[in-house]
């Protein structure tokens, strides 16, 4: 008796060992960092630049995975089935704290995931070509309420914020537009430039071509123009009353051990001042945005909160 209980302890001594030298020598191999949207717009490039960063500073390539579909939801459909171990991650929109209001999902945004911590926040543009008869957001907003539908724009994906942004715009204005769901920003940008739909919200992916003069921005959805967009009215500047926060972080499988977390939260922090992560940012006019762990575990049960009553005032659902 004395054995097996000795034999017992023993076993349950070396799995406790086991695991708590796993942690200690993490990571040990490389780390897969999912990015829920297609390659080329401005998430994945300031996905890449950040992955790189945290490469430098774990010791071990981190790869980006792109996997855009599906609202965005496809990075923590894919943490249900991960281990905790902090070899696969995914990046966290905000769209996942809202599809579950929308429709039926197989993940709970708050029990599924392990929050680690953001690194930027999204500015959302209206956008149109330059040589659009539409030349502020009152324009395409009085041409909009006398043609109700002929004024399609393109998003990123159904039930993203930037689709989120249009939503509010009819709910403030009565005027009814058709969405054009991609997935991502670059289809959808694509599809604007080459004429194929009339306006598109974006993020700061479109910073280039305004720069360029090849579109004009007629708003952005912050709640103070950002530096990268000082000469876009703000929604509420041009008389519509709302904004759309959109914070953007990196999040692991339920359960991923609170010393993993740290030595990630730590990763993304130190690769924010990376002067390669910097440059990109400031290429494309991105605000970064820290938030540690607990506070972004904290914004995450919130924003799932938050984003039924938004669901339900706009009537996305629809």
């Amino acid at each position: 008796m004395q054995r097996r209980v000795f034999g017992a302890w023993m076993c349950a001594s070396v799995l406790m060992t086991g695991a708590a030298w796993a942690q200690d020598s993490y990571p040990s191999r490389p780390i897969s960092l999912v990015v829920p949207y297609g390659a080329g717009g401005v998430t994945d490039v300031v996905a890449r630049a950040l992955a790189q960063g945290m490469g430098k500073q774990l010791g071990q390539t981190v790869v980006i995975e792109n996997k855009p579909g599906a609202g965005a939801s496809m990075g923590v459909m894919d943490m249900r089935s991960a281990k905790p171990d902090g070899y696969r991650l995914t990046l966290a929109p905000v769209s996942i704290f809202r599809q579950p209001h929308i429709q039926k999902v197989q993940y709970d945004p708050v029990r599924d995931l392990s929050y680690i911590a953001t690194y930027m926040t999204y500015d959302f543009v209206l956008a149109v070509p330059q040589d659009s008869p539409f030349k502020t957001v009152q324009d395409l907003v009085e041409f909009a309420k006398k043609n109700p539908g002929a004024v399609d724009y393109g998003t990123p994906g159904k039930f993203t914020a930037n689709h989120v942004v249009m939503a509010l715009l009819e709910q403030a204005t009565g005027a009814r537009f058709t969405h054009a769901p991609f997935k991502g920003d670059a289809e959808a940008l694509n599809s604007l430039m080459a004429g194929h739909i009339k306006s598109g919200v974006y993020a700061n992916t479109v910073l280039p071509y305004l720069s360029s003069g090849k579109l004009r921005a007629l708003a952005s959805a912050s709640e103070v123009r950002p530096e990268a967009f000082a000469n876009v009215p703000t929604f509420r500047e041009a008389g519509y009353a709302f904004d759309v926060p959109s914070p953007l972080g990196i999040a692991g499988p339920r359960g991923l051990p609170p010393e993993i977390v740290r030595k990630l939260e730590a990763a993304i922090k130190a690769a924010m001042d990376d002067p390669a992560f910097r440059q990109v940012v400031g290429n494309y006019g991105v605000r970064t945005q820290f938030r540690g762990s607990q506070e972004y575990t904290a914004f995450a049960r919130k924003a799932f909160e938050d984003e039924k009553k938004i669901v339900q005032n706009i009537g996305l659902e629809d």
